[in-house]
């Protein structure tokens, strides 16, 4: 829905009471400062000798994908790399791009009384220090970043927008997700969740279409207005 709709959007937000927002796109651009690349490489030096397989995941740049492959072959390995992880994602949010929209969306739930949680494939202690930076803990009422040392509970996995709604004792019906990726749309359906696909980049609205978006957008501002 490039442009947005806003009735049709006010429609599906209407019923919400519950607002299920992802972290890295919708409120910010996590590695805007220090790139993803530039993570996956200070991941992957931070990895002990394991011999020939040393070259886990040499070709790859998305520090959360470098996160899974290294759980594969060296599940060993998987509670200090998270923790080496969370640590390189901390030291990003302190340069990450705010979204201006998605610090719109937090304002307009916390106006209309509906609650906001955010979840997210990024550490619960990055999201935490972001939204104290920032000055927006307040508005968030819970985090569900993956579990520690648990890469199998990141989107698509369904367990953190589970664990969300457990917590706020809401049922899927009376929530909505926000999510940048098809992952997102995925763990939405697992959960039985109506998914709101932010396309903020070329390419995405295919993706978030074919993975069974309800609506797309290309704006968190239109969120924001329709929840208004």
């Amino acid at each position: 829905m490039s442009g947005g709709n806003p009735p049709l959007l006010a429609d599906v937000l209407r019923p919400v009471t519950h607002v299920l927002l992802d972290f890295d796109g919708p409120v910010c651009g996590v590695f805007a400062g220090l790139p993803a690349p530039e993570v996956a490489r200070r991941l992957r030096l931070a990895l002990p000798d394991t011999g020939q397989d040393q070259a886990v995941g040499t070709a790859e740049t998305d520090p959360l994908a470098l996160l899974r492959l290294v759980t594969d072959a060296h599940p060993e390995l998987t509670a200090s790399t998270d923790a080496a992880l969370t640590a390189l994602e901390v030291e990003a949010v302190r340069t990450a791009r705010p979204n201006p929209g998605g610090e719109s969306v937090l304002r307009s739930c916390a106006a209309t009384g509906r609650r906001v949680s955010i979840v997210s494939n990024n550490s619960g202690a990055a999201i935490s220090q972001y939204l104290a930076d920032h000055g927006l803990s307040g508005l968030v009422a819970g985090i569900f970043g993956r579990v520690p040392g648990d890469p199998s509970s990141m989107k698509p996995s369904p367990l953190l927008l589970l664990d969300a709604m457990q917590a706020a004792a809401t049922k899927p019906e009376h929530c909505v997700f926000v999510g940048d990726a098809a992952r997102d749309v995925e763990a939405g359906e697992a959960a039985g969740v109506r998914t709101i696909g932010y396309a903020n980049k070329p390419g995405k609205y295919a993706k978030l279409a074919a993975a069974g978006a309800v609506m797309i957008v290309d704006s968190m501002e239109l969120i924001s207005g329709a929840l208004a």
